[in-house]
């Protein structure tokens, strides 16, 4: 055979497909496990100190507030004509935040040690891996994390009888979207963070949304313009949706609610497989 027509190697096959913007080939190589695995070993060797601290804050806000503030104030209405004691308002709502944490800390802090100081990513995008490999294995591990502080939380919640219906059992498949949705978002912020005091602004963001989302009060507290504003707050979608299938209670349509973190997850796992592809295979 002539050298003019010899068949491309196997690598300069793999680097033509890399180079076309629109084949997926050059985003997407299969290999999301071999990242998710890769930070499983990482939380066993090192990091698990750090990812079981974080499933305690919600447990002593619950413990805190749900029974010591909750002793004066006592039932709750979560909707006409349905109340609830103080604990069993507050508790789906800290399970809730529970997935959010666990999910918004993976794909934020660490993600971004990852991307500027332990240079991983460049590492990993020069084998076979792409960036969407890349953007599933991190946004999978935080998902992971935030469905286990879900599911401890809940377990915690039916020990103290504060799962008042028996659809509360589909609050996890709940969590595990929400954090989906939390850790895709994140994720694509983080991806455009460059220092430290630009990650402040995550807690920024992060603290008045626990606070605000009708997690210890309702949202009827506030003027109505208020309420709006809230309403748009992703922890006030997962507040609600948990709430209503942990009380029983009928509230806003959870499809609605479901739908919002649809797009959220679409958006963060796009913009972020964009721009790992624009940061590091230039």
């Amino acid at each position: 055979m002539s050298a003019d027509v010899r068949p491309p190697a196997s690598g300069e096959v793999r680097a033509r497909r890399r180079r076309l913007p629109s084949s997926i080939g050059a985003l997407y190589a299969g290999n999301a496990g071999a990242v998710l695995g890769r930070a499983l070993l990482a939380t066993r060797s090192s990091t698990w100190m750090v990812v079981l601290s974080g499933f305690f804050e919600p447990v002593f806000y619950l413990l805190a507030m749900g029974y010591g503030l909750g002793t004066y104030i006592g039932d709750v209405e979560v909707a006409p004509g349905h109340t609830v004691p103080y604990a069993a308002y507050i508790a789906p709502a800290l399970l809730a935040v529970s997935a959010m944490n666990g999910a918004v800390y993976d794909s934020t802090w660490n993600v971004f040690f990852k991307m500027h100081f332990g240079k991983l990513y460049q590492a990993m995008l020069a084998t076979s891996i792409g960036p969407l490999d890349v953007a599933l294995g991190e946004i999978g591990y935080a998902l992971l994390r935030g469905a286990v502080y879900g599911v401890g939380f809940l377990t915690v919640m039916q020990v103290m009888g504060l799962n008042l219906s028996w659809t509360a059992v589909l609050a996890l498949p709940a969590l595990v979207l929400v954090a989906f949705a939390f850790a895709s978002v994140g994720m694509a912020i983080t991806s455009y963070m460059s220092t430290f005091q630009q990650m402040d602004w995550i807690n920024f963001v992060m603290l008045p949304m626990f606070l605000f989302s009708a997690t210890f009060y309702p949202l009827s507290v506030y003027p109505e313009a208020i309420q709006h504003v809230i309403m748009a707050l992703p922890l006030w979608h997962a507040v609600e949706l948990v709430r209503g299938l942990t009380t029983g209670a009928p509230g806003s349509a959870p499809w609605g609610h479901v739908a919002y973190f649809a797009v959220m997850i679409a958006f963060g796992i796009t913009f972020t497989t964009r721009r790992l592809r624009a940061l590091f295979l230039r």
